[in-house]
C-alpha cells in the first residue's frame, strides 16, 4: 500500500565553527564528540520535542573509518544523550554526504515512514585524511581509459575544468579573494551567530611528576579559515599544486577542515503535537552524474533538475550556497549555467563567503551550508534557497529549501 506524501519541515539547524585541519581548533577533538555537540545544540532549539519521538539519525561522512568509523551516526546519537530507541546510520556521497543525509531524512517523513528525524554531517580531516587511512583503488580503473578519471585527485579535475571552461588564474584568484572578503564581513556583522553553536574544547596534558591530568578549557565561536591578510598580490605568488603549468593553487582551492552540523526534520503532525516552529520546508533534491575527470561541473546538471522538481526558476532563489571546492569549478558552473539561461545572481551566491575562506569539512559541508541557507533566508527574507556542490568521482547535487 502506497503512503500519502506529506511535507517535511526543518525545525532546527545548527553547526559548529569550522576549524582548520591539522593544527586547528579540533586537532585533538574526536569527530563523534563534535557531532554529539551539534545534535545536542539542535535539540536545544526544539525544547518541546520529546526525544523519544525521533526515529533515526542520518549522518553524512565522506571517510567513515578510523575515528569516524563504527557507525559514527549511532555512536554520536548515544553520546548526545538521545534515548537508545533512536537509531543511527552513516551515509557517504563524498562532499554531498551532508545534504544527502538531509534529503534521506526528509524523504522518510514525506512518505510517512517517520515523524521526526535528525540529519547532519561530520568530518575530521585532522584525524582521517583525504582518501582515508588506507586508500585502495580497484585495478579495473586502470584497465579502461574511460575509468581512469576515478583515480584522479580532485585538484587535477579542477585543472581540467579550468582548461576546458577557460577559467583564468586571475579570475580564480579574484574569486578566492572575494570569498575571504565576504566571510570576514559576515563575521564582523554577526551573520553566523544564529546558525552557529560555540564549542568548548578540552585540552588535556599529563603531569608526569604526580600522575595527574590537567585540563584547559576554551570556547571557539568563529570559523577559523578566513584570512584578513589575503590579497591579490599574495594569491598571485602561490604556485600551482596539482599541475606544473596549471592555475589551481592552495589559495584558490577550498581549505581542508573539521566540522559538524545537525538539523531536526519533522512532519506537520509532529510540528503540531510538540508545538514546534518550522524554519523551512524541504522542497526538492537532485543528483546527477558527470565524467569523473571533470567532476567539478556536477552542479551544472543537478541545479536545473532540482529547479524543475521544485517548480521554480533560478531567479526565485534568494540565497545560494554553491560549495567552493575550487574557484575554477565554481566559476565554470556559474558561467556555463549563464550560457544556458539559468542565471544565478552573483550577489546571492555565497553571500557570506564559501569554502575557499570558511573551509570544507567534506561530509559535513552539506549540513553546515543547509544551516547557512536557512538562517540566511530568515535574516534577509528570501523565500527559496539552495545548497549545491560538486562531488568526487563525478557527481553533482542540489537541494532546495523554502523559508517559512
Amino acid at each position: 500500500m502506497s503512503k500519502q506524501v506529506q511535507e517535511a519541515y526543518i525545525c532546527a539547524a545548527t553547526r559548529l565553527p569550522i576549524g582548520k585541519s591539522g593544527r586547528g581548533y579540533y586537532r585533538n577533538t574526536r569527530p563523534d564528540e563534535m557531532l554529539a555537540r551539534a545534535i545536542q545544540a539542535a535539540l536545544a532549539q526544539v525544547p518541546g520535542l520529546d526525544p523519544a519521538a525521533i526515529e533515526d539519525a542520518i549522518i553524512g561522512c565522506s571517510f567513515p573509518e578510523g575515528e569516524q568509523g563504527m557507525n559514527i551516526a549511532r555512536v554520536s546519537a548515544v553520546l548526545s544523550g538521545l534515548p537508545n530507541s533512536v537509531g543511527g546510520v552513516t551515509v557517504n556521497r563524498y562532499c554531498a554526504s551532508g545534504i544527502t543525509a538531509l534529503q534521506m531524512a526528509a524523504d522518510r517523513i514525506r512518505i510517512g515512514e517517520a515523524e521526526v528525524m535528525i540529519a547532519g554531517g561530520v568530518e575530521s580531516m585532522s584525524m582521517v585524511p583525504m582518501g582515508g587511512n588506507k586508500p585502495s583503488l580497484p585495478p579495473a580503473i586502470f584497465e579502461r581509459d574511460e575509468n581512469i578519471g576515478l583515480a584522479y585527485g580532485m585538484g587535477l579535475t579542477a585543472e581540467k575544468v579550468a582548461a576546458q571552461w577557460k577559467i583564468s588564474r586571475e579570475a580564480q584568484d579574484e574569486f578566492a579573494l572575494e570569498s575571504h572578503r565576504r566571510a570576514l564581513a559576515a563575521i564582523e556583522a554577526g551573520h553566523f551567530k544564529d546558525e552557529m553553536t560555540p564549542f568548548e574544547i578540552l585540552e588535556r596534558s599529563p603531569n608526569l611528576a604526580d600522575g595527574s591530568i590537567s585540563i584547559k578549557r576554551r570556547t571557539v565561536d568563529t570559523d577559523e579559515g578566513p584570512r584578513r591578510d589575503t590579497s591579490i598580490e599574495g594569491l598571485a605568488k602561490l604556485r600551482p599544486v596539482f599541475a606544473a603549468k596549471g592555475s589551481v593553487t592552495a589559495g584558490n582551492s577550498s581549505q581542508t577542515s573539521d566540522g559538524a552540523g545537525a538539523l531536526i526534520v519533522a512532519s506537520e503532525a509532529a510540528v503540531k503535537r510538540f508545538g514546534l516552529t518550522p524554519l523551512a520546508r524541504f522542497v526538492s533534491f537532485a543528483v546527477r552524474g558527470v565524467p569523473p575527470e571533470i567532476m567539478g561541473i556536477g552542479p551544472i546538471e543537478a541545479i536545473p533538475a532540482a529547479l524543475r522538481l521544485a517548480g521554480i526558476r533560478a531567479e526565485d532563489l534568494g540565497w545560494i550556497e554553491l560549495n567552493e571546492a575550487f574557484a575554477a569549478q565554481s566559476l565554470a558552473v556559474l558561467n556555463d549555467l549563464d550560457s544556458k539561461g539559468i542565471v544565478l545572481d552573483r550577489a546571492r551566491v555565497n553571500p557570506n563567503g564559501g569554502a575557499i575562506a570558511l573551509g570544507h569539512p567534506l561530509g559535513a559541508t552539506g549540513a553546515i551550508r543547509a544551516a547557512s541557507v536557512i538562517h540566511g533566508m530568515r535574516r534577509t527574507g528570501a523565500k527559496y534557497g539552495m545548497v549545491t556542490m560538486c562531488v568526487g568521482a563525478g557527481q553533482g547535487a542540489a537541494g532546495i529549501l523554502e523559508r517559512l
